[in-house]
């Protein structure tokens, strides 16, 4: 093997070997809760539907997204144990406005807003039904 091949041969390895850490570290976010209570206050969120009684989950879907229809039941049942928060399920497609202002790269993606309409969590992926109860009954208590 001549050292041309050898060196392409290791910058080929090389950038696999980045390319699987980046995928396993983005992967790793996925489904997690993450409390976004010291972000930015976005403002003019009241397009969104929030409830002003209690907690808000907000769910960016879209028809063609397998995923989505997963954290739907999930929300959906979350929903049906807590009646005093509220679901709001907004299409990307249908609504992309409203997923620009709050940085939807990537679906599904669920937000979690309290009474006040202050975004406190966000999850990208499907979300795990413990963590998704957690993050809700910290705001109901």
């Amino acid at each position: 093997m001549s050292a041309a091949a050898a060196t392409a041969a290791a910058a080929i390895a090389g950038a696999l070997g980045l390319a699987a850490v980046l995928g396993i570290l983005h992967n790793r976010r996925s489904g997690t809760v993450r409390d976004t209570a010291g972000a930015a206050d976005l403002g003019g969120t009241g397009e969104l539907g929030l409830s002003e009684t209690g907690p808000t989950i907000v769910h960016f879907t879209a028809e063609w997204c397998g995923p989505c229809a997963a954290v739907r039941r999930l929300v959906t049942q979350v929903c049906a144990e807590l009646p005093q928060v509220a679901h709001v399920e907004i299409d990307l497609d249908s609504n992309p406005v409203a997923g620009r202002k709050l940085s939807v790269l990537s679906l599904p993606t669920t937000f979690i807003f309290d009474a006040e309409g202050r975004q406190r969590y966000r999850m990208s992926g499907i979300p795990k039904t413990a963590d998704l109860r957690a993050a809700l009954d910290l705001l109901l208590a």
